[in-house]
């Protein structure tokens, strides 16, 4: 009895959500806004710190739109060569991500080491001022990309982005407050070790999970020994073997497995049910499940049965 397999036509199942678009258009463009502002007002407050965090959040613009035309190539149909499409872009971009934000983060704690034995004036008023709506904007720009970051790398890697770039614009409000009462110039480039190394703690998850996906683990937040309990236990069931669950986008999951069953044990909706099963209990909506007659010799079996 040949295999079946769930959705074959390459519908989308578990997609990208439908505002994914104009979550990274609004990004974008309240990133790039005020990336002008901020490092205008660097240049006339003299200080470094806002020029630097500009910079980061330039390279993080670039970041919102590689995942972004990812996104859009992630739905492109597929092709006889390539059969799943362009899907697997998503995971690339995800990795792109969370290198361009060690990169920049690399740049933002080389310029703060650098700053700590000068003493230069900084206008830390302008300096609080500015940063204080950086919080805002990539704070509320990180909101649009909340929903379902878990299941997907590639707006995890955007919600990062944006909320480091929050936490960084909130050490530069910090520093800039302290410089402006007080006139220690070297608090600002300590706060902004600090906060390198709060993105740097997340940025290296961030890697970890993208590099997994790219080489085919098991999503974090599918159980494979569930996965495998559950097709253990369907009626008739005598084996599993062959189990193989692995990504194919940042949002959509395959599983590949061979069932050692009766024939007579299977009922007509069997293959259905436990795919619809699968998708419900686990997400993973792309299945193919390859059953194996229990106990018959290879002349018993049909044409396409497989091994």
């Amino acid at each position: 009895m040949a295999g079946d397999h769930h959705d074959h036509a390459g519908r989308a199942h578990h997609a990208p959500p439908a505002n994914t678009g104009r979550a990274f258009s609004i990004g974008i463009l309240l990133n790039v806004g005020f990336v002008v502002v901020e490092a205008i007002a660097g240049l006339v407050a003299g200080s470094t710190a806002l020029l630097a965090d500009a910079a980061h959040n330039l390279g993080d613009v670039l970041g919102l739109g590689m995942a972004w035309g990812a996104t859009v190539l992630a739905r492109r149909k597929r092709t006889a060569r390539r059969t799943y499409g362009l899907r697997r872009t998503t995971i690339l971009a995800g990795l792109a991500n969370a290198t361009l934000i060690l990169v920049a983060v690399g740049g933002v704690a080389w310029e703060a080491i650098r700053r700590i034995g000068e003493s230069a004036h900084v206008d830390g008023s302008l300096v609080a001022i500015v940063a204080t709506v950086g919080v805002f904007v990539n704070g509320g720009a990180a909101l649009l990309f909340a929903r379902g970051r878990e299941q997907d790398v590639n707006r995890r890697g955007a919600y990062l982005h944006l909320m480091a770039d929050a936490a960084v614009s909130a050490g530069v409000v910090v520093a800039g407050v302290i410089v402006w009462r007080t006139g220690w110039d070297w608090i600002d480039p300590m706060t902004s070790i600090a906060v390198s190394l709060v993105i740097l703690a997340g940025t290296v998850a961030l890697l970890r999970d993208a590099l997994n996906l790219l080489l085919d683990a098991v999503p974090a937040h599918v159980d494979p020994a569930a996965v495998e309990a559950y097709l253990a236990g369907l009626p008739g069931v005598r084996e599993v073997h062959d189990l193989h669950i692995w990504p194919m986008s940042t949002t959509e999951i395959a599983l590949t497995a061979h069932l050692v069953v009766p024939w007579a044990a299977c009922p007509p909706s069997f293959l259905r049910d436990a795919q619809q099963q699968i998708e419900h209990r686990f997400g993973i909506a792309h299945t193919t499940l390859q059953l194996e007659p229990d106990g018959a010799d290879e002349a018993c079996r049909q044409p396409g049965d497989g091994v």
